[in-house]
């Protein structure tokens, strides 16, 4: 039973309240003044506190202060007969749980209490059986899938209900990560069975290469002064976490495309910036395009596959390119962004999102701190209210830039082991594997013998390149119980997934 401490100098004209609360299952305690309540509190433990603002001796407020001083974990709903917007003010600034004004009916008190105490319980409740309800309409949806647009509607249904669900205390969250499951299983026969025909014909999905050209551009073209952010590593649910922050600054056009694979960055990243396949790249740059088995970083070359677009399209507008990998890179582009107002084009990547993937793999401090998809997004989100990040999108909007925000892939928490034996050349990435004596199971991987046909180039005649699937993995039989243990429960990219191919592509403009 909820113990309630009401303290009001008119408190025997309230018993009637006091009646409807207490049959309605809670203990209520009276006092008439605010000194009464502190010595109330300083013998019994109670749950809520019902505060009457003016009363004799101490006033509400300065007993609101004390109370917030010795006990700041109990909520306090402020009553008073004051309408003084000065009042309101100054309890409110004191973090007061609720405010009611006189005269109040016991309904009304009884909504506070139980928002303040229950509605947590009452949220969860409700979501739960929401969800419930919800569930077989996600399993047709996950059924009847045939087309790019149905799987985005699904994803965006799963997103929605896996932050729901993460905001509760639920037994629903085991329920939801099946429903997951089965989708990107759904999902991925999906990609094997169109993705060849995406490449080879202009029906597909907007992918990772189309970005400038029918993003961008048009803007540009509009007369628009752009930003475009690329957040590397960036998943749909992590911006769905952040995007209530930009809110007061910005209205949303948000949408999902589709990567290209490999959904990794030396792919897919240089495609949004060149605007051509990965195959193309290497053949009309081959100067920009570094190949698997090269020492040689696999995204340096971006400022100028940037330009190499803007020639091929004619584009004479003047651009910018940062890449922002710690909090001094981003104090430095805030402290520079007048000397890029004479821009049409900005181009930014944050690379927090891949360092913070990168340290779950090999630090135990934030796989602990990140052990979960949630745990992932959060931290994600702290991040982003604590970052530079957050103040050039609110220093964009002041200056009334339009902002494109987007990624190169997603990431995805593996935890399914699968054998794949290749030579010292093939590359290390866990969710793809490129190389010229692959051996692996077929049926537990989307294969591309011919890696021309999916614009791709290959670094040898005879390279096949394979895909994890789902939550799966690649490990090599040596130190297979030592890599699996290490690897399983990473956030790793490459491969096919709902969480790694369809990602944000959003649209901001300052309101």
């Amino acid at each position: 039973m909820a113990k309630i401490l009401w303290a009001d100098d008119e408190i025997d004209l309230l018993k009637p309240h006091i009646l409807f609360l207490t049959q309605k299952g809670y203990d209520v305690t009276t006092v008439s003044n605010g000194r009464d309540a502190l010595d109330a509190l300083s013998t019994e433990q109670f749950s809520l506190i019902l505060l009457d603002e003016n009363m004799p001796g101490l006033s509400g407020l300065e007993t609101l202060t004390l109370i917030h001083q010795s006990h700041p974990e109990i909520p306090v709903i402020m009553i008073t007969k004051s309408e003084e917007e000065n009042i309101m003010n100054q309890a409110i600034g004191n973090k007061i749980s609720d405010y009611l004004i006189k005269p109040v009916n016991p309904n009304q008190i009884l909504l506070s209490i139980k928002k303040n105490l229950h509605s947590g319980e009452i949220v969860a409740k409700t979501v739960s059986s929401d969800y419930q309800q919800e569930f077989q309409k996600i399993s047709q949806q996950i059924n009847m899938a045939q087309t790019i647009d149905d799987w985005y509607d699904l994803y965006r249904s799963l997103v929605f209900w896996e932050l729901k669900l993460a905001q509760t205390d639920t037994n629903m969250d085991e329920l939801l990560s099946l429903q997951k499951r089965d989708a990107n299983v759904g999902f991925c026969k999906f990609v094997k069975r169109e993705y060849e025909g995406w490449v080879a014909t202009d029906d597909h999905p907007l992918m990772s290469h189309e970005i400038f050209k029918r993003r961008v551009f048009p803007e540009l073209d509009k007369g628009e002064k752009v930003f475009v952010i690329l957040i590397d590593n960036f998943r749909f649910d992590q911006w769905r976490v952040i995007q209530p922050m930009l809110s007061e600054f910005y209205n949303f056009n948000e949408e999902l495309y589709t990567t290209i694979l490999p959904t990794s960055t030396q792919y897919a990243r240089n495609a949004i910036f060149a605007g051509l396949m990965p195959l193309e790249i290497s053949k009309m740059f081959p100067d920009l395009w570094v190949e698997e088995d090269e020492d040689e970083g696999k995204n340096i070359h971006e400022e100028e596959l940037i330009r190499s677009q803007l020639n091929r399209f004619r584009r004479k507008e003047k651009f910018s390119y940062n890449k922002i990998n710690d909090t001094a890179g981003g104090d430095k582009l805030l402290a520079k962004l007048k000397q890029l107002d004479d821009n049409e084009l900005n181009v930014v990547v944050l690379n927090f999102i891949d360092m913070l993937s990168h340290a779950r793999t090999e630090s135990k401090m934030i796989r602990e701190l990140a052990n979960s998809d949630a745990a992932y997004r959060s931290l994600t989100e702290s991040w982003f209210r604590h970052s530079s990040a957050y103040d050039l999108f609110r220093r964009l909007a002041e200056k009334g830039y339009k902002v494109i925000v987007t990624t190169d892939h997603g990431t995805i928490r593996v935890d399914n082991p699968i054998k794949v034996i290749g030579d010292k050349n093939t590359n290390t990435n866990l969710r793809y594997k490129v190389g010229k004596s692959l051996n692996y199971n077929k049926k537990q991987v989307y294969e591309m013998t011919n890696p021309g046909r999916f614009g791709l180039p290959a670094p040898n005649l005879s390279s096949t390149f394979i895909y994890a699937l789902n939550e799966d993995f690649f490990s090599y039989p040596n130190n297979y119980n030592y890599y699996v243990g290490y690897y399983t429960g990473t956030f790793q990219h490459g491969g096919i997934s709902l969480q790694e191919m369809l990602v944000p592509l959003v649209t901001l403009t300052p309101k």
